[in-house]
């Protein structure tokens, strides 16, 4: 069923997760005249807040890099629990009045945009009842992430079926599980599995966390003990902002002795493990990846609490391939087999950009691999979209604060000219393309094809360095001879 356009909004958000609540909040401080509405598919904000709910589910960044520039995070633990988090995202909603503008249970399906009337006409349909609905928008922001939700990722194992157990995906995890004196076997070895296995240890029989290849791990504080020292004699908010930088810097350091030096980091991050591991532990078969650190995602260990499960014999880990699934275990490819209650398939995420939409613009289907990634925001010949897309090798949020500022410079600097469109056009023939990513993770390899490509130089190179984007971002005028501007009654550029 079609019903007709139901309204005409000046920006739409597409997800109420991180992005869109922190999109909304700060659209509405920044232009209170501007109107807007969020489209979110599912029936509650929060996102991946709300949508992964499996034992101990927590941030793998720390919360002052995590949370919004805008809203100091408060709570003591570094590394938050996954309802902490949702509580503190329903709170900036409430207080920017977010919710309110949310539509639920509202799939984003297509979007048209037209040159001869400066607008987006976006069909959105209703999860419950397939009806679709039209709505028409000056500028399109997707706040949707890049996960797919209604599926996780789980290879082919023979033999699955037999398993007498419950075989389960942290993605879709059954709120009825009782894993209590059972014998788990997680299988992954990325941050989910590293989360799991010492949160069911608490109370399984025993854990095995079954990795095919190993991950780096590291142990980092769950509290920030100068943050709790700083907020004796500071301000919350300046407390926020020291800590936030301290952590920027801490991590990009990480990062740029990773890929600088790599042997450096291997050796500090094999100095750690040395330290939280009993002596005899083959940390070379288990803890050694053969690609560098960043390479992939580095897993956090708060307070080394997998360490400690290894330690007192309630988890163990085993590298090794799956042959099979049996009625009541696994047998590996060494010969060995590993006996099951549970089996959890923590082996990874599927990714789906801009939650599936189809684009298009005057009449043109936007095939996105064909396009290139503007200042990491905006796609070439696309206009009045942009959309949150966050760093991979640091907090997500910290590139989603820098996307705002500077979606809210382009909207300002059109509301001052008078145009009514901009859009980025490719006009450097010497740029080459390269990946978006530059990652080697499974999820990422598995998807890279579908995503935009990069630039080898200028706007359209996709930095993963927040201290050089945090300065160049906010400067500089957005009429920088990339983006074009223009009226539907013109259909010329317009300049400032």
């Amino acid at each position: 069923m079609m019903r007709g356009v139901s309204e005409h909004v000046d920006v739409l958000i597409v997800g109420a997760g991180l992005s869109g609540i922190g999109a909304g909040h700060q659209l509405r401080a920044r232009f209170p005249r501007k109107t807007y509405t969020i489209l979110e598919s599912r029936e509650e904000l929060g996102g991946t807040w709300s949508l992964f709910t499996y034992p101990g589910v927590r941030s793998d960044s720390d919360m002052h890099t995590l949370g919004y520039r805008f809203r100091p995070w408060t709570a003591t633990q570094a590394f938050a629990e996954g309802p902490t988090i949702l509580d503190y995202l329903k709170d900036t909603a409430r207080d920017g009045d977010v919710e309110r503008h949310i539509r639920f249970g509202q799939r984003a399906v297509r979007a048209h945009w037209s040159s001869a009337a400066a607008v987006w006409k976006v069909e959105a349909e209703s999860v419950g009842t397939a009806e679709i609905s039209r709505l028409t928008c000056d500028f399109l922001f997707m706040c949707s992430g890049y996960f797919r939700y209604d599926e996780g990722f789980t290879p082919a194992f023979d033999g699955i079926e037999r398993f007498a157990g419950p075989v389960v995906h942290p993605q879709h995890w059954p709120a009825d599980l009782d894993y209590a004196d059972k014998r788990i076997v997680v299988i992954g070895s990325g941050a989910t599995a590293v989360t799991l296995v010492p949160a069911m240890a608490a109370t399984a029989a025993h854990v095995t966390m079954l990795q095919r290849s190993p991950s780096y791990i590291v142990s980092l504080a769950g509290k920030d003990r100068l943050a709790a020292r700083l907020r004796r004699v500071l301000p919350e908010r300046r407390v926020y902002s020291v800590i936030r930088w301290k952590n920027v810097l801490r991590t990009l350091a990480s990062f740029l002795i990773s890929r600088r030096r790599p042997e450096i980091m291997k050796s500090l991050i094999r100095k750690g493990l040395e330290q939280q591991l009993p002596a005899d532990f083959d940390i070379d078969t288990h803890f050694s990846p053969a690609y560098n650190p960043w390479d992939q995602r580095l897993c956090v260990a708060p307070d080394g609490d997998l360490f400690r499960a290894l330690r007192r014999g309630a988890a163990s880990v085993v590298t090794d391939r799956i042959t099979s699934v049996t009625e009541t275990g696994l047998v590996l490819a060494s010969g060995a087999t590993l006996d099951a209650d549970v089996i959890v398939t923590a082996t990874g995420l599927n990714l789906l950009l801009f939650g599936g939409i189809q684009l298009s613009v005057d009449g043109e289907p936007v095939t996105v691999p064909d396009h290139m990634v503007y200042k990491g925001i905006m796609l070439s010949d696309v206009p009045n979209f942009a959309f949150g897309l966050g760093y991979t090798n640091a907090s997500w949020t910290l590139k989603i604060d820098l996307t705002y500022d500077y979606v809210w410079r382009l909207l300002a600097h059109l509301d001052a000219t008078g145009a009514s469109w901009c859009v980025p056009r490719l006009r450097d023939r010497s740029v080459r393309e390269v990946p978006i990513f530059d990652f080697s993770s499974g999820y990422v390899q598995r998807s890279i094809a579908q995503f935009p490509k990069a630039g080898s130089k200028g706007p359209w190179r996709s930095r993963m360095n927040y201290l050089i984007d945090a300065i160049v971002m906010p400067r500089g005028s957005v009429d920088d001879g990339t983006m074009e501007f223009g009226r539907p009654a013109a259909g010329v550029p317009v300049r400032s």
